[in-house]
């Protein structure tokens, strides 16, 4: 039988660049060969699309490619050679890669795409505009407020401590893996925080710190989804909250306890608000929904990750382990998700005919 060409699109124009490395070379090696054909395309930090000789971070070295803008038959060419594909895998974490601009480029071009598409990934990694969908679905977040480049002028200390307390959460709108988030304690931490918010994105969210257990819960399906059972994420002390470092960097700086260890009304009540979430924001395939839990039992959405991570050290694919899909067996559960739910696109006309003269 005829293996599927997979293109591995990996790298990006984005601060989690290396992150987007590291997930793809896991999958790169762990997709099952009797089924599928992997080819690796690597996007540079510059945004230059390559074919390169398997997952490497030195994108630049491979042949630099280029595509035929046509949805019926899109080739790609790197040199002399061209290349079809029967679909993508993006494997981009960030900016340009989980937003939605990847996504368009791929619908344009009618190739099967796993993950979400354009909507749910512009809405899902905007955290204004995920908090404002969660808000309206009667979903429970964090209290926030919201401020412009153009604003930052007008900022107050004390008028952020008085509406949310202390200590608070600065985040940029539009960023992953605590890329541009900052906690802030006292008034000394506060220009830094936010000079570091718009220096990733025009917008920033500032939050009310939510004290409670940080908890995650994999997202699997459309019709319809499911959800693995919760893990934990134990940060170490020495950390004020799950860095980027504490994610990637720091071997010592955090472990996962899956399942976590939880009550089971605890359990069920944070599976129900991570596939409430998942749908409100119009996802697809999979996702990772990121809560807190409070020493009272309270349930806060904290994110949605529309690509999560696949590197060793990710909550995704070791939940869903834990419930009996091995890595393998996950990645072409996913693909087989990609493939059934472009059929049911195609039953959607593009066209219509009238009496209109042009």
């Amino acid at each position: 039988m005829k293996r599927i060409r997979v293109a591995v699109l990996y790298g990006g124009r984005s601060v989690e660049h290396g992150v987007s490395v590291n997930s793809a070379k896991n999958i790169f090696e762990k997709i099952d060969r009797n089924r599928f054909d992997p080819v690796a395309i690597g996007i540079s930090g510059e945004g230059v699309w390559h074919l390169t000789n398997g997952i490497t971070r030195d994108i630049s070295s491979g042949q630099i490619l280029s595509v035929d803008l046509n949805p019926q038959r899109a080739v790609f060419r790197a040199g002399a050679q061209q290349l079809e594909f029967d679909i993508v895998f993006p494997v981009l974490h960030g900016t340009d890669g989980e937003d939605g601009s990847i996504q368009g480029l791929l619908k344009a071009l009618s190739l099967p795409m796993v993950g979400t598409g354009v909507l749910g990934s512009a809405v899902s990694m905007s955290k204004l505009m995920a908090k404002r969908l969660l808000q309206q679905a009667q979903l429970p977040v964090a209290p926030f407020l919201v401020f412009t480049f153009d604003q930052r002028s007008s900022l107050s200390f004390a008028a952020v401590r008085e509406k949310l307390g202390l200590p608070f959460m600065v985040k940029s709108a539009s960023l992953g893996s605590s890329v541009g988030v900052t906690k802030v304690k006292s008034e000394s931490d506060f220009d830094r925080a936010i000079e570091e918010g718009f220096l990733y994105d025009d917008t920033i969210l500032i939050e009310t710190f939510i004290t409670g257990r940080e908890v995650e819960c994999s997202i699997l399906g459309n019709h319809p989804p499911a959800a693995s059972l919760p893990c934990e994420i134990v940060v170490n002390a020495k950390y004020e909250f799950y860095t980027f470092d504490a994610k990637y960097v720091d071997p010592d700086a955090a472990r996962v306890e899956i399942p976590a260890r939880l009550k089971p009304a605890e359990t069920e009540r944070i599976r129900e608000l991570s596939l409430k979430a998942y749908q409100s924001l119009m996802c697809e395939d999979f996702a990772r929904v990121d809560l807190f839990l409070t020493p009272s039992g309270e349930v806060f959405i904290n994110e949605i990750n529309t690509i999560p991570g696949f590197t060793n050290s990710s909550g995704y694919p070791m939940m869903w382990n834990e419930r009996g899909i091995p890595f393998t067996d996950l990645i072409s559960r996913l693909i087989d998700l990609a493939f059934e739910r472009h059929q049911r696109s195609l039953r959607v006309k593009r066209d219509y005919l009238s009496s209109l003269n042009y």
